[in-house]
């Protein structure tokens, strides 16, 4: 049976030079990266898996481009829906320079941690089938990108802009161009399945290992003072005018954290399906309070993956703070 990586990628203008790519991950709609063209200059902000380079390869051949004119690879963080492919894609763009923070150059430098910890988080089976090989990056074709540090592709510039929160090595880039953002996971996730007449549902991604609630609210002010038109999200594509939106997702961090914190108390070999299920009729009401019509099973579907990712981070959270207050 084949796998979702197995299909024809897709990807479409979300604006001017913009391109969002279908990266194939679990299912359609789920994950995005993008391409930046600029003349004859390219920039890919994130990369999806290993499996997605050749639909990424097939997005710049189709807009009369070679993998020689990729002057940058930005993934916004290591987790592997995000920067999985990026050795891959690298080891084809010759040109290409790994832009990626501080914290999360050296994992793509030697990807051996984030193997073992996404091994113990989906299994190994599901690592190999869903993210395939792990590329090391080499070393002399990486920066380690400083906070509001700026990047020029043929005239654009791009700013890198350190937003830890979701994970604390998260950065998102400023597009001069698009006057957009690449928000990664700290813009939160929106399924645009999800969407209603009062527009797009948001939620905040709380995926192991480094959930910062206080940090990601500062992020979110960080983000804003740029005035972005849109943001670009990797789940999923673009969401115009975030600031209108973002007070939904400071109010999903905070019922997330809170309902992590409400079982701090419960024995430890259940607490982790009690969050679980917490998270399920809290997202579930909120997005039927957004006006969404989806039947519950449905609902779970599309969600399945982040619920269970969510509690698992929610569990790593509470897990850190029980370690520091001890």
């Amino acid at each position: 049976m084949p796998t979702p990586h197995d299909a024809a990628a897709h990807y479409q203008a979300v604006a001017d030079g913009v391109y969002c790519i279908e990266t194939g991950l679990y299912r359609d709609g789920l994950a995005a990266c993008y391409l930046i063209r600029e003349r004859d200059r390219l920039a890919c902000i994130d990369t999806g898996t290993a499996h997605t380079v050749p639909g990424l390869l097939g997005a710049i051949a189709d807009l009369g481009l070679t993998p020689e004119q990729v002057d940058y690879v930005i993934p916004t963080h290591v987790h592997l829906d995000h920067a999985g492919g990026a050795g891959a894609l690298m080891a084809v763009c010759p040109n290409a320079t790994l832009v990626a923070h501080p914290k999360a150059a050296p994992h793509l430098i030697d990807p051996s941690r984030l193997i073992a910890g996404a091994t113990a988080v989906y299994g190994e089976a599901a690592f190999a089938r869903d993210f395939g090989e792990l590329v090391p990056v080499p070393e002399a074709r990486v920066i380690a990108a400083a906070d509001e540090q700026t990047f020029d592709l043929a005239g654009r510039r791009l700013t890198f802009i350190d937003t830890p929160g979701h994970a604390n090595h998260h950065g998102c880039i400023v597009d001069a161009g698009s006057g957009g953002i690449f928000t990664g996971d700290t813009f939160g996730i929106s399924y645009r399945e999800l969407d209603t007449a009062k527009g797009p549902w948001l939620f905040a991604p709380t995926t192991p290992v480094a959930f910062d609630p206080d940090a990601w609210q500062q992020s979110l002010d960080r983000m804003l003072a740029h005035q972005p038109n849109a943001a670009f999200l990797t789940h999923y594509c673009r969401i115009d005018d975030p600031a209108r939106h973002v007070d939904r997702l400071r109010c999903s961090i905070k019922d997330l954290a809170a309902i992590a914190l409400a079982q701090a108390d419960a024995p430890g070999a259940e607490r982790k399906d009690r969050i679980k299920d917490a998270i399920t009729g809290h997202l579930l009401a909120d997005a039927r309070a957004h006006g969404c019509t989806l039947s519950d099973a449905r609902m779970r579907e599309l969600l399945a993956v982040d619920l269970e990712l969510n509690a698992q981070g929610l569990e790593v959270w509470l897990k850190r703070r029980e370690k520091r207050s001890g």
